[in-house]
């Protein structure tokens, strides 16, 4: 049985034995430093409003539990940034708060949606921090997205062993084992449109999966707010956003079901007809085009690590679309005045 012992770094590296003074504490911010901790505060501020209401709702003891440790670390990282941000006399992003969301509103989402939930949001926050750990240099900086990254890995963890101890998701399909090394050797691997077609690697059935999960859950939360936004305009966004993710999960699942793979299924019979908000328009529209965003570096990766053609088409396309959904999402934000800008650098114009 591994221990936390046998997989601590140090085992197998040797300390390297430099005091780099340049990268203390007492350096200011970079452009990197601030960035990252920037977007992390918008983030978290965001999921306390949205974890409040959950929790406020939830009935399932076990479900309850991973909820309010989810706030808790939301609400530790965001107090954590603004430490670091009052001794820079850095000013605090205003974010969101209780203003942007209503306790008392009915239920809105079932419990069980509130797991596939904070995985998808857990994802999202683990390619924020894993991200910014090589690119910020200041050493307590870097100590607090290595935290962050953990903290949230041990969040995923708990959420995961939800998910599989209720049945909420399927288990992740099988292959069969290899019997030697498999050699490329034709040039017909990247086909996908004609020709002599190849089975799914591994790796392009775990994307498909991936994007498969994060896209239901999104369509599912996407379909809680159209059913409650008030702006009309940013009610036929979302409108658009359901229409072409729910393309892109259909043409995704057909590629896994004629390999005879399953695949994860819809979340929309988890949201309730309630049509009362819990949330404001500002707050929904933000976390849709930030969720939206982080789809281009999820399927960015996808394309990465997939050689099939035809499936790397479906991805190019779906990027075009998320681009557009996100751009048009940004300027009714801006239009409403209700997006913050990151630090900027010197306007020398």
């Amino acid at each position: 049985m591994t221990t936390e012992k046998d997989l601590n770094p140090m085992n197998v590296m040797k300390p390297l034995n430099i005091n780099a003074k340049i990268l203390d504490e007492t350096q200011p911010f970079t452009s990197f430093e601030i960035g990252k901790l920037w977007a992390t505060y918008m983030g978290n501020s965001m999921s306390i409003q949205i974890l409040s209401y959950f929790l406020h709702h939830c009935e399932d003891e076990d479900i309850t539990m991973l909820l309010e440790n989810a706030l808790a670390l939301s609400k530790d990282f965001t107090q954590r940034i603004e430490g670091f941000l009052k001794k820079e006399t850095f000013p605090t992003p205003s974010g969101f708060t209780k203003d942007d969301v209503n306790l008392e509103a009915p239920r809105l989402y079932a419990d069980e949606f509130y797991v596939h939930y904070l995985k998808y949001a857990a994802k999202a926050g683990l390619s924020l921090y894993a991200v910014a750990v090589p690119l910020v240099m200041r050493e307590d900086i870097r100590e607090f997205f290595i935290y962050c990254n953990q903290c949230t890995t041990v969040l995923l963890g708990q959420a995961n062993s939800i998910l599989m101890e209720r049945k909420f998701i399927a288990a992740p399909p099988n292959i069969p084992t290899p019997t030697g090394i498999d050699k490329i050797n034709k040039q017909s691997y990247l086909n996908g449109f004609i020709g002599d077609i190849r089975p799914l690697q591994a790796l392009e059935i775990i994307h498909l999966w991936d994007n498969i999960e994060n896209n239901v859950t999104s369509m599912a939360l996407l379909l809680g707010f159209h059913q409650i936004v008030q702006d009309q305009k940013i009610k036929d966004l979302f409108k658009r956003g359901l229409d072409m993710t729910d393309k892109a999960v259909k043409q995704y699942k057909e590629k896994l079901h004629l390999e005879h793979i399953q695949s994860p299924s819809y979340l929309d019979h988890l949201v309730t007809t309630s049509t009362y908000p819990p949330f404001s328009d500002k707050i929904m529209l933000f976390h849709k085009v930030d969720m939206f965003a982080m789809k281009i570096r999820s399927f960015g990766n996808s394309m990465a690590v997939t050689a099939r053609r035809d499936i790397n088409f479906l991805y190019a396309r779906t990027l075009i679309n998320i681009g557009l959904f996100v751009d048009d999402g940004m300027n009714i934000l801006i239009d409403k005045e209700w997006m913050e800008s990151p630090p900027k650098a010197h306007d020398r114009t």
